[in-house]
């Protein structure tokens, strides 16, 4: 199964969304390299430091040229904004949020092209979202991925 599909699916499951944006917007955690992270494990992929790295800095340069950018766009077409006509803001925001979730797939892209070929059996996540978030930011919130791997798919 590709990231894109496995990472909708994943997302889909009871928590899944509300896990993750805890991630992303209390603790500072980017989260299509943790659905990467994780979705190594699933499938028995071993990505080593390097690549571990490589993969942070692929989210973070997409993170920083498209993702964050249009995430704070569309946030802020989530409110009614005076002398906005609202269906007008709501169409221009629903476009943004399309964008945005376009740029995250071809950030999964990235990162998938960067992972190893599968070589062992499936693993649980905790390890790999756990040095995936070491590797984006400078506090691991082992707590939070933990709830994230307890409810991700097996």
């Amino acid at each position: 199964m590709s990231l894109w599909d496995w990472a909708v699916h994943a997302y889909a499951a009871e928590g899944v969304s509300e896990t993750c944006l805890t991630l992303q917007d209390v603790h500072d955690q980017n989260v299509p390299l943790l659905l990467w992270a994780a979705w190594t494990a699933a499938t028995g992929r071993r990505p080593d430091n390097e690549t571990i790295e490589a993969a942070a800095d692929t989210a973070r340069a997409w993170d920083l040229a498209a993702v964050a950018p249009l995430r704070v766009v569309r946030r802020t077409l989530k409110a009614p904004i005076p002398d906005i006509d609202d269906p007008a803001r709501e169409a221009v925001r629903t476009r943004v949020k399309a964008i945005e979730l376009e740029a995250e797939r071809h950030l999964l892209a990235a990162l998938e092209a960067l992972s190893p070929a599968p070589d062992a059996a499936p693993q649980p996540p905790i390890t790999a979202l756990a040095a995936a978030a070491r590797a984006w930011g400078t506090v691991t919130p082992r707590p939070a991925l933990v709830r994230l791997a307890e409810r991700l798919p097996a």
